[in-house]
């Protein structure tokens, strides 16, 4: 990067706060006091995140004399489901292509659940009052190079072979530009029902007030040190207390799970997003955003984007960073570096910006898995239940995985439990050095691949064979 791109670059980010613009909200509730004593229940929920709120949410409606107790570490909303990009995906599988990839069999069924967890999120919505601007604008999967438009097109025809296009449409490059105006953009896929957009913190903070109203007794700032049988139930020790339970559902994804059997499944890779000032009318009009739609591109590494309530643009993604040894760690939540190469992508995306200056930047993990999309299990005889490995795409699939744990810890055979997505574990990571070096080998060959048109070399081919990844 020379210098003077640099300084042009950078200097829109010389304001920006280094904390997430979501959870500044005026509106952010005050914690709950944390456990002190001792608790009994017939369901303890661990994580304050969307995995912990949906579960918790779901079990006091199935069953409203269910007494639930929900455990939080900090402070509900406050890790990945408080800090990422809101979009609210139909999609289980972080994607159809990945869908059809591991599990062709089950797909339509898997469409068929994505479709109606989405319609229940919106649906709970409204039953709620949540308020946390949800807005089902659809989103346009946008090729940037030509090798991606080909790529798209053939994708496109093949989900109408398939029978899996319904509310689908191939946009050429002048179509695309009609829907938003970047001169990088030359063809997009516009799915127009299977996305939602939400402010992510006040969905949390919504879903928590909803649980408080049904009854559930949320102690914040309590994490949960360990998990032990307890005759026929489960015993759960806090700083200052205990819970004994009869059932244990884990919803607590990048950290550590209670479980430690699962931990070799998840490793934590690290996102960044910037969020720009809110754009005056001309500013908007000249991108032409009429129509609110989330983003993306079609890059191996690549960007999403959105605009907020307030028209402020949520520009994140690109780098996935994975440190050695899979550590969680507050200092890795700022990166400069990766700030001033995404402002970068910004401006080349949209130059009739220039000018725009961001307020907020940050990151946070995420958990990966080798598959990219959750899995399930259960521990200790069935008296526990977790759901974890959402790669980035658990804003609405967390509300299925609530309810497959649900399911599990119920005994019950469902349409959910019934899938072979539900009943098989993805490959576990290797320890390392091998993660830290496949990871760093996969990361530069997708960016190997994006440079040459996409061309996938032997180790990703290899990779692709084993089904396994590393989602950047």
């Amino acid at each position: 990067m020379a210098p003077s791109a640099m300084t042009r670059w950078t200097t829109s980010l010389s304001e920006a706060q280094p904390v997430p613009y979501w959870l500044e909200d005026p509106g952010r509730p005050h914690p709950e006091p944390a456990l002190t004593g001792a608790e009994t229940c017939d369901l303890l929920v661990v994580g304050g995140g969307y995995s912990g709120l949906w579960t918790a949410l779901i079990a006091k409606e199935r069953d409203p004399q269910r007494d639930v107790v929900l455990l939080e570490g900090r402070e509900a909303g406050w890790a990945a489901s408080g800090r990422n990009g809101g979009f609210c995906a139909a999609s289980l599988t972080h994607g159809l292509a990945n869908g059809v990839a591991r599990w062709p069999d089950e797909i339509h069924k898997l469409q068929e659940l994505g479709a109606r967890n989405l319609d229940e999120i919106e649906k709970a919505v409204a039953r709620h009052s949540l308020d946390c601007d949800f807005e089902r604008t659809g989103e346009i999967d946008v090729a940037t190079e030509t090798y991606q438009a080909f790529e798209l097109r053939d994708w496109y025809e093949e989900t109408v072979r398939r029978g899996l296009a319904e509310d689908t449409e191939f946009l050429d490059g002048e179509a695309v530009r009609e829907q938003l105006d970047s001169p990088t953009f030359v063809a997009g896929l516009y799915d127009r029902r299977g996305v939602a957009l939400v402010h992510p913190a006040k969905l949390a903070w919504g879903l928590k007030r909803a649980c408080l109203r049904l009854g559930v007794r949320v102690y914040e700032r309590t994490p949960a040190l360990t998990l032990k049988p307890y005759g026929a139930g489960m015993a759960v020790r806090t700083p200052y207390g205990r819970v004994r339970a009869r059932r244990v559902a884990l919803g607590t994804n990048i950290f550590p799970n209670l479980v430690r059997r699962v931990r070799s499944y998840t490793v934590p890779v690290y996102d960044y997003a910037l969020m720009t000032e809110p754009l005056s009318p001309d500013r908007l009009a000249s991108i032409g955003w009429s129509k609110r739609q989330g983003l993306g591109d079609s890059a191996n590494q690549f960007h999403y984007f959105r605009l907020s309530a307030d028209n402020r643009i949520l520009w994140g993604g690109y780098d996935a960073i994975y440190s050695y040894g899979g550590r969680v760690r507050a200092e890795y939540d700022d990166r400069p570096e990766t700030y001033a190469k995404l402002a970068e992508h910004f401006f080349g995306c949209f130059p009739q910006l220039e000018g725009v200056r961001f307020t907020h930047a940050w990151g946070g993990a995420i958990d990966t898995c080798s598959r990219f999309s959750a899995f399930f299990g259960t521990a200790y005889r069935e008296r526990v239940a977790y759901a974890a490995g959402y790669t980035g795409l658990g804003v609405g699939a967390t509300r299925f995985g609530a309810e497959v744990m649900l399911d599990l810890l119920a005994g019950e055979r469902t349409e959910r439990t019934e899938l072979e997505m539900v009943r098989k574990k993805p490959l576990p990571f290797p320890p390392e050095p091998f993660a830290w070096t496949g990871i760093a080998l996969t990361k530069w060959s997708l960016a190997r691949a994006d440079a040459h048109d996409g061309r996938r070399n032997l180790w990703l081919k290899t990779m692709d064979r084993l089904g396994l990844g590393f989602d950047s």
